[in-house]
């Protein structure tokens, strides 16, 4: 048997307004004053971490490289090893935040595989607990997240921070 996380919220996202350009450089672009605004957790030398603004769960983060590339192949090598460096990084601060069951790990490449924004890879973690799905989703088109974003925003960043890997 399959299990679905149904996630109906983001149809908003899906089906609302988009943004002229890519809304990761443009994350990337406003700079450190606005990291907070724009979710951004870590910032690396080739690559950043920040959180998903249409989580599918509490503390959904996604680790992207600072270029504009649409495949792993694009990158150079230490971008690519960056990238993942910052994946058991983004691992080990949503452990020490929220002690999940579990993590979901992956990434969607090109529109056909699910990308909803295809032209700027990413790394999805999705934090997971045992019954976290539940009827509110399909019946009521309600998501459930137990702290308001910008909560889970300030509690990642302290977990980033005594992680040593804070902005």
């Amino acid at each position: 048997m399959t299990d679905t996380l149904w996630t109906p919220w983001r149809m908003d996202y899906i089906l609302g307004p988009k943004p002229d350009g890519c809304v990761f450089c443009t994350a990337l672009s406003e700079g450190e004053p606005s990291y907070a605004d724009n979710l951004i957790l870590h910032m690396g030398q080739r690559a950043f971490i920040m959180m998903n603004r249409y989580p599918y769960s509490h503390g959904h983060v996604m680790i992207l490289p600072k270029k504009h590339v649409s495949w792993l192949e694009d990158l150079d090598k230490a971008t690519q090893t960056e990238l993942f460096e910052l994946v058991v990084v983004a691992q080990s601060a949503i452990k020490k935040s929220f002690n999940p069951q579990g993590l979901n790990l992956g990434m969607n490449l090109g529109s056909a595989a699910g990308a909803g924004i295809d032209d700027h890879i990413h790394v999805h973690i999705v934090p997971r607990w045992n019954g976290d799905t539940n009827f509110m989703p399909v019946l009521a088109d309600t998501r459930t997240m137990p702290e308001h974003l910008a909560d889970t925003y300030r509690t990642l960043s302290q977990s980033f921070i005594e992680i040593g890997k804070s902005i």
